[in-house]
């Protein structure tokens, strides 16, 4: 059965005019493996992905926020206030969040929106605020 190869085994494959070689790069991508089930992957990340869930103030430790936070509203009549504050992002995709420490100057506090103002623009919800503390 192998001497009807015997012919062929030392020929050089076939050449084209009209058609160009193939690099070996691109012959090679042929047989790459491909993604049958596209995005599979990273649903497998976001599904491993631990979030933390939103932290519980006691009546105490709430009541004292409190008084910071009406502390800190006082002193923005008298200019920007430098704190430094950690507060919970829920996040977007799944139950949960993460907490997230910044200290900057605050602009404002929009009563409306009950959010406190940076001078570089980002807003935080009071809600979310877990600890402040006043900087000096």
């Amino acid at each position: 059965m192998l001497d009807r190869y015997i012919s062929i085994e030392n020929a050089s494959r076939p050449h084209f005019a009209d058609f160009p070689s193939m690099s070996r790069h691109d012959r090679a991508a042929q047989f790459s493996p491909f993604a049958a089930l596209v995005g599979y992957g990273d649903a497998v990340d976001e599904t491993a992905r631990l979030t933390d869930c939103r932290p519980e103030l006691t009546e105490d430790h709430a009541c004292a926020l409190d008084a910071k936070l009406q502390g800190l509203i006082g002193l923005l009549d008298s200019g920007n206030v430098q704190i430094s504050v950690t507060y919970f992002v829920p996040d977007r995709y799944k139950q949960g969040g993460t907490l997230v420490h910044r200290s900057g100057a605050v602009r404002i506090y929009d009563s409306y929106a009950r959010e406190l103002v940076f001078t570089d623009g980002a807003r935080i919800p009071a809600p979310d605020i877990f600890s402040l503390e006043l900087e000096s």
